[in-house]
């Protein structure tokens, strides 16, 4: 189990406001994501430690660019970075969908045992999804090159909405070869105990 104190410790090194009790339930899932690897390897990462800077704390560096009241997680896999922020914002709506079903049972699973009545979860190719309305913000996390990642979700995404791609290396080839939407906003993000670079790519519809 991570003890409070060292999450505590990295959510302000990253000056984010978060609660007691939302921490507290941050470290649940982070359990119960350990529990569920060990036997469907949901996650190429098992080191408890490791879960916390590269799963939880990547996935929650995004938070002030959440600026919507829907979110849609495209190729959410273990609930990343959609769960995290579905439990830091009881405001959010957040629709996570995956191709896996196991990965799907887990993320299931998680809201139920989590209490998360923002979470809707979708088993599915995000290509076949036909919600009853659009998107203001799309996210993904390791999903896809950007193109493709625009491609399949492009009809998903509301007027004037945003697609926030979590990236390693600012991905230069991929901006450069982009198709369907034009670069907005490029941050780079600070996730303590993770020295690898990490980038938010912010796109809007060309």
């Amino acid at each position: 189990m991570i003890p409070m104190a060292r999450l505590n410790e990295a959510l302000s090194a990253m000056a984010l406001d978060i609660g007691s009790v939302d921490q507290s339930r941050l470290l649940d899932y982070l359990v119960l994501l350990g529990k569920w690897n060990k036997t469907y390897n949901l996650t190429a990462i098992h080191d408890p430690g490791r879960m916390l800077t590269h799963h939880l704390l990547d996935s929650l560096a995004v938070l002030p660019y959440i600026t919507a009241d829907h979110l849609l997680d495209v190729g959410s896999g273990a609930g990343l970075p959609g769960i995290p922020l579905a439990i830091v914002c009881p405001e959010l709506q957040v629709t996570l969908i995956d191709a896996s079903h196991k990965k799907c049972s887990f993320m299931q699973q998680a809201a139920i045992d989590l209490r998360l009545n923002n979470i809707t979860v979708v088993h599915g190719r995000v290509e076949d999804l036909n919600p009853a309305e659009k998107f203001p913000q799309i996210i993904s996390r390791a999903f896809s090159e950007l193109s493709e990642f625009v491609r399949v979700s492009t009809s998903l995404l509301a007027p004037g909405g945003e697609w926030l791609a979590m990236k390693g290396l600012y991905p230069n080839e991929e901006i450069a070869q982009l198709k369907g939407a034009r670069l907005k906003r490029d941050v780079k993000l600070h996730v303590p105990g993770l020295e690898a670079e990490r980038h938010l790519i912010i796109l809007e519809s060309a």
